[in-house]
């Protein structure tokens, strides 16, 4: 058993001396991979040491290989131009086809590309062939302009505008194949390398070729409506009030109006949205520059003929201002040159309200006499009539007495002002007058100033009250009826110039009712009831008038036979006075009322009293109440 352990122990040992012969060769190799790795770093070491320099410098040939390459691409683009210009030359020497110019611009277009990649690469070696086609871009260029005016040529013969006005027919625009051509020249001549070659950066040629001729077709189709707006406004009775669309300025405005809004039509055709705006201003430039010149004119015009030729400034205001403002809304231009071009007549405009008044007042004051029966003096009349006539220009009255503001007319001076340091009156701000009550307000304005330099006038010039105050009546009823007749009476209807008026008209009634106080006066009795008992009367409550005569001493019978005298000579001489008078038809029957409410019922009080003072002779009493009733009746 001891034999079997001793085996087993030495088997055991034998095993374990194998292991640590095996792990002593592990550990040999261990150190022998270990020295073998690390001189395998060693050498990897070396080898990228190696290699580096040899791949940097093939990236930096790789690199270089597509430099050249691109260097032979850009040789390849310079060449071709260059190989081309042969071509190019050829065509544009030979100058565009009328009938057809799109290979013309293809060309031009060609060079233009040309130029750019030659003029990018900033070469010495190219200098000579930019220069080259530099020269063929301004002589196709040139070339095309020539083609430009030649195709506008064709379409500036002057047209006569009342043809088309009187007819209703659109003005001519441009053929749509002619405005397609003049499009594409357009848009190469518009371009920023075409202008430098033809040394024009400022502006394009196609807009300065195309205002200049058809700027001067405008002006040679309006020139005659020009002319004969000055003839047709100077060409009237001296004196007369200028009546409304007698003046040629109204076809001259329409004109403008449609002529110019077909060359905008032409003009989108032709140009560019961005460039509308300028070829148009451009376009109209000649035209709208005759127009206000022809204004001047007119203003001058009116100007020395204000009085009655005022109403054609209000008309061309309107005109003018309604025209320029349909232009804009489809334009989107010259608001400013019609603004400018019309400015002159609107200042006088607003200057004749102020001396229309003055006008009144200088006209009356200057009267050497007036009418010595009191009839209406005719200025009375013109005045009216030229009120009358302001009704028809409500609109553009509105804007100008609005720019005035209420009551701003009164006064001459500030309007023909220049100074810019001037400042506006307070009432100039007031916004809650309407127009229709402004010009309500300029009318009465203008009634209250002729009224009351007559009543001045008639006061100084006219020997009695009674005439004054008949010449008053007769101007005022004249008023009334030119108001009453007319679109007059709507305007004042909603101001108090009723009231105005009728104060007028009382004042001259009353004046002239004072000459009637007079044979009033002579019927004057004085009683005195503590001295004498009270009248008899009959038995239906009439005065006796015997017995009221028994009851005076002579000297009151005398007295009421000389009041009676007096009484007779006074109504017959104002009796006659009165139908000698030029009067009113009104007129005549109001005073006539007003002279029988006065007399009839004390001449009746009085002759019930005392008519039996010459017993029934009419040596003293010549009237009883019914040949006084019919005397006073006939007065009307």
């Amino acid at each position: 058993m001891l034999k079997a352990r001793n085996a087993d122990h030495a088997e055991e040992r034998a095993e374990v001396e194998v292991l640590f012969a095996e792990a002593a060769k592990l550990d040999t190799i261990s150190r022998k991979i270990k020295a073998s790795s690390a001189r395998l770093g060693d050498r990897g070491q070396l080898s990228k040491h190696a290699v580096e320099p040899v791949y940097s410098n093939t990236r930096g040939l790789q690199t270089m290989n597509g430099n050249i390459d691109k260097i032979l691409d850009a040789i390849d683009k310079m060449l071709g131009p260059s190989e081309d210009k042969a071509r190019e030359e050829r065509i544009i020497r030979a100058g565009p086809d009328p009938r057809g110019i799109t290979d013309y611009l293809a060309s031009l277009k060609r060079i233009e590309r040309a130029l750019s990649q030659m003029s990018s690469t900033n070469l010495r070696v190219n200098q000579q062939a930019i220069g080259d086609f530099n020269e063929l871009l301004s002589e196709g260029s040139s070339h095309l302009q020539a083609l430009y005016r030649s195709i506008l040529d064709d379409e500036l013969q002057p047209v006569e505008p009342l043809n088309y006005l009187v007819k209703k027919k659109p003005f001519p625009v441009l053929e749509q194949e002619k405005a397609s051509k003049l499009g594409l020249i357009d848009s190469f001549l518009s371009s920023s390398t075409a202008r430098n070659a033809l040394h024009s950066s400022r502006e394009s040629p196609s807009i300065r070729i195309y205002a200049e001729l058809r700027g001067g077709y405008l002006s040679g189709s309006l020139h005659n409506l020009s002319t004969a707006s000055i003839s047709t406004s100077k060409r009237k009775v001296s004196g007369e009030i200028y009546r409304q669309g007698t003046s040629g300025v109204g076809t001259y405005a329409q004109a403008i109006e449609s002529s110019f809004s077909a060359e905008f039509n032409n003009i989108s055709a032709v140009f560019g949205r961005e460039n509308w705006g300028f070829a148009f201003d451009a376009t109209c430039r000649k035209a709208l520059a005759e127009f206000a010149k022809t204004l001047r004119e007119l203003n001058m015009h009116i100007k020395a003929n204000l009085a009655t030729d005022c109403f054609l400034a209000y008309e061309i205001v309107e005109i003018v201002t309604n025209v320029g403002y349909r232009l804009d809304q489809q334009t989107g231009q010259l608001k400013l040159p019609f603004a400018d071009a019309l400015k002159p007549i609107q200042e006088t405009a607003r200057s004749s309200l102020a001396e229309l008044l003055e006008d009144v007042r200088r006209r009356v004051s200057s009267m050497q006499s007036l009418p010595l029966d009191g009839s209406v003096i005719p200025f009375t009349t013109e005045v009216m009539t030229r009120m009358q006539t302001m009704i028809t220009y409500a609109q553009p009255l509105a804007s100008i007495m609005a720019s005035l503001g209420d009551g701003n007319w009164q006064s001459v001076a500030p309007l023909h002002s220049t100074s810019s340091t001037s400042l506006p009156s307070l009432r100039s701000f007031d916004v809650g007058v309407d127009s229709s009550q402004l010009l309500a307000r300029y009318i009465m304005d203008t009634i209250e100033t002729l009224l009351t330099s007559l009543d001045a006038k008639a006061r100084m010039l006219l020997k009695t009250k009674s005439v004054a105050g008949v010449f008053m009546a007769n101007n005022v009823a004249l008023i009334d009826r030119m108001i009453r007749s007319s679109d007059l009476s709507s305007v004042l209807a909603a101001g108090n110039a009723s009231a105005k008026i009728e104060s007028w008209r009382k004042k001259g009634m009353s004046a002239y009712l004072e000459c009637w106080r007079e044979p009033c006066s002579a019927l004057m009795d004085v009683q005195y009831i503590n001295r004498s008992p009270r009248p008899p009367s009959g038995n239906n409550g009439v005065v006796d008038s015997t017995a009221m005569i028994k009851q005076l001493g002579s000297k009151d019978k005398d007295s009421i036979k000389e009041k009676f005298k007096n009484f007779n000579t006074s109504f017959d001489e104002l009796s006659s006075k009165h139908k000698a008078m030029q009067m009113e038809r009104e007129v005549r029957s109001q005073l006539a009322r007003e002279v029988q409410a006065m007399i009839e019922p004390l001449y009746a009080r009085f002759w019930d009293r005392y008519h039996e003072i010459d017993k029934g002779k009419g040596k003293y009493v010549k009237y009883d109440k019914g040949s006084l009733s019919a005397q006073l009746a006939g007065l009307g």
